[in-house]
């Protein structure tokens, strides 16, 4: 395995919000982001690591801006963290007016996805090179979220065992 820097794995990705990706009110539906999001964050993962990739999480996602019926949708994604068979992929989501060129910040999202071999078993991923303290930056915020991540998890297998009967 060859050791990768986040620039190796960035995707930009562009879509634009027809129709039947609005609700009622000419806005994207929230679903229709989070696939986007998706896609993008497992482009990046699989370009570190060159096997498939499976979505585990993706953390809370903030609409901070709606994104109306006839934006473009512009999402960049790179892996911030790998760690043993998994990665953390930030995906920026921005809007812009194609008539005016005005863009705004959509939302932010994270997501950890776990690298697989043909038959679904979970693969080591080659360690991430900082080049940069944008990388060294993101990777600590990653290890940060990852560290809440893996509580929360805890927390949620106790209080899952706390209920069986023993």
């Amino acid at each position: 395995m060859s050791d990768k820097s986040p620039r190796h794995s960035r995707v930009l990705m562009t879509e634009t919000v027809l129709p039947i990706d609005a609700n009622s009110l000419g806005t994207a539906f929230g679903g229709k982001i989070a696939q986007w999001i998706d896609i993008a964050g497992a482009i990046a993962c699989q370009r570190h690591c060159r096997s498939r990739v499976v979505t585990a999480s993706m953390d809370d996602l903030h609409f901070v801006k709606p994104i109306k019926v006839g934006m473009i949708v512009e999402l960049r994604a790179q892996v911030n963290a790998a760690f043993k068979t998994s990665m953390e992929a930030g995906v920026r989501v921005e809007s812009e007016n194609p008539l005016s060129g005005e863009r705004v910040h959509a939302c932010t999202a994270y997501l950890t996805f776990v690298a697989q071999d043909e038959h679904g078993l979970a693969v080591q991923v080659p360690p991430l090179v900082l080049e940069t303290d944008e990388d060294r930056r993101r990777n600590a915020d990653a290890l940060e979220r990852r560290s809440g991540r893996l509580a929360r998890a805890r927390a949620r297998k106790a209080r899952h065992d706390a209920g069986k009967i023993r």
